[in-house]
């Protein structure tokens, strides 16, 4: 079996162009490195919060890369330039409103601010697609709360099993 592909790419002006280093999609890769113990590597970029250049790289991700999930972290607010859901949207066949819904509703504990937020998730092909925000904390506590319906999405749409680390996270998978 061949080594599973996850694409986290970071949406950040400031960050693509050096202003500050990028500590959202290193958190994201900690995290995934705490949850799965299958055999897999990131496929890690930053780019700037361009509409099309999100596109491009969540299909070439998909198409090109053959990443089974990818993460975005950032452009998920209100401000004119977060673009990350409408490029998402763009590129997927189906969407999965659940994930977003449930990211805000965890969020919703910590900040009332969390409503502002915009994260979703969708299928393009055989990819999950999974908008984060874009501070590290809000990042652990959204992948927490999602993550447990990972693996068997993943299945669902032509992946092989993902082996997690029980001691970190508890996925579900239905009885057989």
């Amino acid at each position: 079996m061949s080594k599973i592909k996850i694409g986290i790419l970071t949406i950040s002006d400031r960050a693509s162009q050096g202003v500050y280093e990028d500590i959202s999609g290193k958190e994201i890769i900690k995290v995934m490195s705490e949850y799965i113990s299958s055999d897999w590597t990131p496929l890690y970029q930053v780019i700037p919060d361009e509409q099309h250049l999100i596109e491009e790289k969540l299909i070439a991700f998909s198409d090109e890369e053959g990443c089974c999930l990818i993460f975005t972290t950032g452009g998920t607010g209100p401000a004119p330039r977060d673009v990350t859901p409408e490029a998402t949207e763009n590129v997927c066949k189906k969407m999965m409103p659940g994930f977003g819904e449930l990211m805000r509703q965890e969020s919703l504990q910590y900040v009332p601010t969390a409503i502002l937020s915009r994260q979703t998730a969708g299928i393009r092909n055989k990819t999950l697609i999974v908008n984060l925000p874009g501070k590290p904390k809000s990042i652990r506590e959204c992948v927490q709360a999602v993550f447990p319906a990972i693996p068997y999405c993943l299945e669902l749409i032509g992946h092989p099993f993902l082996d997690t680390n029980d001691d970190h996270i508890k996925v579900f998978r239905p009885k057989k």
